[in-house]
């Protein structure tokens, strides 16, 4: 059963101008030390900062909490692995909101914008609920 769903889109030069205005202030704010050392390894950055940071907005979204105080940013953290999915792992106060539920997420981007999906899916007793069948 699914819980929530988030989506977000960010423009990558909204991004770029974040860490130009307040340089390592919207850095450490924002982002992990794990995702700015993943990050920063890439030849443009900014797309990465921008899909993460829309990961971030999406499974706010999908939780249903925002991010404007009920959890902070560097509670959610996007796990990239070149061979498989993003995941996300979560802690604190968003840990304690998102319980035993699992985050499914996709980002996505080009040149100008990012673009992330979360989907959060209730489980029952620790495991994913049976699908449900529709037939007629």
């Amino acid at each position: 059963m699914i819980f929530g769903v988030g989506i977000d889109l960010v423009e990558v030069h909204r991004i770029r101008e974040s860490f130009e205005r307040f340089g390592t202030r919207f850095q450490h704010r924002v982002f992990t030390p794990d995702e700015v050392a993943f990050c920063e390894t890439l030849p443009d950055r900014y797309l990465s900062y921008a899909a993460r940071f829309a990961a971030k907005e999406a499974f706010s979204k999908a939780l249903g909490t925002g991010l404007r105080g009920a959890i902070s940013w560097t509670e959610i953290q996007v796990n990239d692995n070149e061979r498989m999915r993003p995941t996300l792992t979560v802690s604190g106060r968003a840990r304690r909101i998102l319980r035993n539920r699992r985050v499914h997420i996709s980002l996505s981007h080009t040149e100008t914008y990012a673009a992330a999906i979360a989907i959060i899916e209730e489980l029952r007793d620790g495991v994913p609920a049976p699908a449900q069948s529709t037939s007629r």
